[in-house]
């Protein structure tokens, strides 16, 4: 009797989680996946700091490869891209050094990730020009900053990538940073009075925003970038990054008539099933279930991609299981500023109808009188009628960022902006100060409620 064949189409977070924990519970079935690129099962939100050169091997980044996959029956080949997939022959077409040629599966995962927003403007396509989202273009970059010593360089887009780039540009390589942002803030994630303490913290530590501007063409001179065009005039550089965000990539599924969902990711349910008979999909380039919205939600994470892998394996698997969904969770540091968001937004309270309060808090990350405190400001949300906490924003230095960790808690398990305030959370003077920032802003927060 043959055996049961389960192909997997991406062999970074979820494909991989998914085929492991797949393996963990059959000894038996057969497992082969299929990756574009030239690396497994690695981590990509490590490539900013392998482009700052606190990272010196690319290797370090790379948590398994093909040989250790190998190893436990699980058959990894690079450089092959899936091309097709035809759901009534269960096969799948794979392109490969040129080539083409077929396989056959009872099941398929698509795990083909996320890639990054490119706007179509002359000459995107520029050599100099990089979107940052996988180990091999995160090795580029790293290559062209070493052996072209860029003195100069535009980030388009203020996202999440696009200001850790910023930040291991000009913060660890000593590069003339400038960030290029359509929006009247960065971070489109956050409220717009966070958004500009951000702005404020990139202007801090010598990255320049411009804010409000448009990028309208790239212009390059003997091969190489040369420098952008915007609606406000031309600025030099060396070199240019994309980081206006990431977009599911979901182009595979769309030609095999596989059907997609919220932005464009493929439409799965709460076991990473697709409509598709016999074909499941994780990680980035399918959508999210949101746990207050109880909507289906796109982030692109690491994180949830992780999950959303594991959850498909076991199903696999033949258990059941469920994604229990995501809260949009996400921290960024800039230097010394860290920038943390979990929950709902203003925008995107308001767009739902609720009837919520918000409140802002700035206070300091130590005891004041303890050495290295900063600031810190926290912005909560929370429902008028119940308090139940909604919404959690935070932007200050060293120590900032992992405290949305307890927002995100709260929110998960229903607490209100009374029970935040009661928690027993630790306190020593070179941690917090002796009322958390987090509950000093739920202290402002009650009172408006």
């Amino acid at each position: 009797m043959a055996k049961r064949r389960v192909l997997i189409v991406g062999a970074d977070a979820a494909g991989m989680s998914a085929a492991s924990q797949l393996r963990r519970l059959d000894r038996d079935v057969e497992i082969l996946a299929f990756e574009r690129g030239s690396y497994t099962s690695y981590s990509a939100c490590g490539i900013p700091y392998l482009v700052a050169g606190l990272i010196k091997d690319p290797r370090r980044l790379i948590s398994r490869t093909p040989e250790e996959f190998a190893s436990s029956g699980i058959e990894v080949r690079t450089l092959s891209e899936v091309v097709q997939v035809d759901p009534e022959a269960r096969r799948v077409t794979v392109q490969h050094r040129g080539g083409t040629y077929q396989e056959d599966y009872d099941q398929l995962l698509i795990a083909t990730g996320a890639k990054p927003l490119r706007p179509q403007v002359e000459g995107i396509d520029s050599p100099g020009v990089f979107g940052v989202n996988t180990l091999d273009s995160g090795i580029e970059l790293m290559r062209a900053v070493e052996d072209r010593r860029p003195r100069r360089a535009v980030i388009i887009g203020g996202g999440y990538i696009g200001l850790e780039v910023a930040e291991a540009l000009n913060c660890h390589r000593g590069i003339q940073v400038t960030v290029v942002e359509r929006a009247r803030t960065v971070m489109g994630t956050l409220d717009p009075d966070m958004g500009e303490l951000v702005g404020k913290a990139l202007e801090d530590v010598g990255i320049q925003l411009r804010a409000q501007e448009a990028l309208s063409s790239v212009e390059s001179s003997g091969g190489w970038v040369k420098g952008v065009w915007t609606d406000r005039g031309f600025i030099e550089a060396d070199l240019v990054v994309l980081g206006l965000g990431v977009v599911p990539n979901s182009d595979l599924a769309e030609r095999s008539r596989i059907p997609l969902g919220v932005r464009n990711s493929i439409q799965v349910d709460l076991t990473m099933r697709t409509a598709v008979d016999g074909v499941w999909a994780a990680g980035d380039c399918a959508q999210n279930y949101h746990m207050l919205t109880k909507r289906p939600f796109y982030v692109a994470m690491g994180t949830s991609a992780n999950k959303m892998g594991r959850v498909a394996g076991m199903n696999l698997a033949g258990r059941h299981q469920e994604f229990q969904g995501v809260l949009g969770t996400a921290v960024c540091k800039i230097c010394k500023y860290e920038v943390g968001r979990t929950g709902l937004s203003e925008r995107e309270a308001a767009e739902l109808g609720l009837d919520f309060v918000a409140a802002s808090a700035a206070d300091e990350t130590r005891a004041g009188y303890y050495p290295g405190s900063g600031d810190i400001t926290v912005k909560l949300l929370a429902l008028r009628g119940s308090g139940a906490i909604v919404g959690g924003q935070i932007v200050g230095i060293e120590g900032a960022a992992k405290r949305i960790d307890v927002i995100a808690t709260a929110i998960r398990g229903g607490l209100t902006a009374e029970d935040l305030v009661a928690m027993d959370l630790s306190y020593a003077p070179p941690f917090s100060p002796v009322w958390d920032p987090v509950q000093v802003a739920a202290r402002v927060l009650l009172k408006h409620l």
